[in-house]
């Protein structure tokens, strides 16, 4: 693939993007040379919240420096902000969503404890060892994982394991389930049946 060639996916790429951040809330991201990356940047996000550094850059097809340049002069125009997640910084469109949905969205977007809360979401009674042959890992990943999401406010272990707000968590999991994985957007598609109206 010649270089001309990459440049034109990388621009189609920004545009697709930025065309979900047009008919979001970054209207009024201004309009100079770098406005493709940028409006790249906050439309891939507006999809994409909680995404990483390294994702956002990897899936912009953007240069490290380049991708910290925009995500700098975003945060300064206060149309993104972000977040310390472990190892990780966390970016979401700013303003957008509360403490605890972003903590929640920055465990959503890694596998195991994205695939434990849609676990526990359709069987809340089940026990570590139905969370490890669901998810087919072992205990004691589970065990790690399930102590990760209390000590972040998402898991209460106090009797078996509850999900801390069920709710917001299914929401998330629907409304965002195109940029999780295959497993999200088939749980997204049966997710009515979890809803129970009698609660």
């Amino acid at each position: 693939m010649g270089e001309r060639e990459v440049d034109e996916r990388k621009r189609s790429t920004l545009r697709r993007f930025a065309a979900l951040g047009a008919v979001g809330p970054f209207t009024h991201l201004a309009t100079d040379d770098d406005s493709d990356a940028r409006g790249g940047i906050a439309g891939y996000l507006a999809a994409t919240p909680g995404a990483h550094f390294s994702k956002l850059r990897d899936d912009l097809d953007l240069g490290t420096g380049e991708t910290q340049h925009h995500l700098r002069r975003l945060e300064s125009r206060g149309v993104v902000e972000s977040r310390a997640d472990d190892d990780y910084r966390r970016f979401f469109p700013a303003g957008e969503f509360e403490e605890f949905e972003q903590v929640a969205l920055g465990y959503l977007r890694r596998e195991t404890p994205r695939g434990m809360v849609r676990a526990l979401l359709v069987d809340p009674d089940a026990t570590a060892s139905d969370l490890a042959s669901e998810l087919g890992v072992s205990r004691p990943t589970v065990s790690k994982h399930a102590a990760d999401l209390e000590r972040a406010g998402l898991l209460s272990r106090a009797n078996g394991y509850a999900l801390v707000r069920p709710e917001l968590l299914l929401t998330l999991l629907v409304r965002y389930a195109d940029s999780f994985d295959a497993a999200t957007v088939q749980f997204a598609g049966e997710a009515d049946r979890l809803i129970r109206l009698d609660r």
